[in-house]
């Protein structure tokens, strides 16, 4: 196993397809604020302030996964990994202003309904469209491995309904002259954005607050480790994800009498990687677990006792035997 400690990405993964991705939004949002005043459709400016959201996102986006992959430092042990969590925070505010705005702006058409320029509108909407699939075909790998790339994917997702609905939208005003359409079709756009968005900040928050990682069952790991051969119990469990896609654990494991801990360390790293994809282990191996009386336990005199901030030190002990495993 290797004692590799960098906890960057290897490689920067999605990249190129958000770049794509920025560029194209970026051309259509130009055309879409051009196309939003010369029609006068609130549709179509709903459309065109999350297509601006995109465009901030995905550099947001852009940013965070170029910072996050460089190593870690005398001040940042981790790295950078986290900015991924708090480029998707500040996203997924953006769209929550975004999403509010409109709503607000549709409330003042409902009371001064105006002219729509239908054809106009559809034109616009039909050529973003086009965009928002190509971007969604682009981002679509990643969208499942990453937060940023998730709230980018996301936001060309609503954006793609978007433009669907400014077009029909444009062709119901076109053949009724029912202007109210186009405030209506606002408020949907916007009502739908915001459960997911909620979505997104709460799992970039999860990753901030050092939380269990989606799709981790915290009983499920700490059954595995009870019921394994030579391990007489453990205590301070903690998995956590430094990244949306890098999950660590921490835990202290009394052994039994008989076994090696350096052995018994490996095959628990084993089985952590094996059964739940974590990768980034910390394990205390301990002799003995003397409860809540080590926390009376002064040390010796002349004797440094040291907790770190996980709990646990990677030299042996008089009550045990520490080791940081990194596959």
């Amino acid at each position: 196993m290797s004692h590799d400690h960098n906890h960057a990405p290897s490689e920067i993964r999605h990249e190129k397809p958000l770049w794509w991705a920025l560029g194209l939004t970026t051309a259509y949002l130009v055309v879409e604020v051009i196309g939003a005043f010369w029609t006068n459709s609130l549709a179509l400016l709903s459309d065109a302030a999350h297509m601006a959201t995109d465009a901030l996102g995905l550099m947001i986006a852009l940013t965070a996964v170029r910072l996050s992959r460089r190593p870690p430092d005398a001040r940042r042990t981790y790295g950078y990994a986290r900015l991924e969590a708090l480029g998707a925070v500040t996203n997924g505010l953006l769209l929550f202003g975004v999403g509010i705005y409109i709503l607000w702006e549709a409330a003042e058409r409902f009371r001064e309904p105006q002219a729509i320029a239908s054809t106009g509108m559809m034109w616009v909407a039909a050529f973003g469209l086009v965009v928002n699939l190509i971007a969604m075909r682009l981002l679509s790998a990643g969208s499942g491995e990453s937060l940023n790339v998730k709230g980018a994917y996301l936001e060309v997702w609503s954006d793609m309904l978007g433009s669907v609905a400014v077009i029909a939208g444009g062709l119901i005003i076109h053949f009724t002259g029912w202007t109210l359409v186009d405030p209506i079709l606002a408020v949907l756009i916007g009502l739908w954005v915001l459960p997911r968005t909620w979505v997104l900040l709460r799992e970039a928050i999860n990753v901030l607050l050092e939380g269990v990682p989606k799709g981790v069952v915290l009983g499920d790991i700490e059954t595995a480790l009870r019921g394994y051969p030579g391990v007489a119990g453990i205590h301070d469990l903690h998995v956590w994800a430094l990244a949306s896609s890098t999950p660590a654990l921490t835990v202290h494991v009394v052994m039994n009498e008989g076994y090696a801990p350096d052995t018994l360390r490996r095959e628990l790293a084993d089985l952590l990687h094996e059964r739940f994809e974590i990768d980034h282990v910390t394990l205390q191996v301990e002799t003995d677990h003397c409860g809540d009386d080590c926390a009376e336990v002064k040390p010796a005199a002349g004797e440094k006792h040291d907790h770190g901030s996980e709990g646990h030190s990677h030299g042996p002990d008089k009550q045990g035997h520490h080791g940081h495993v990194h596959r």
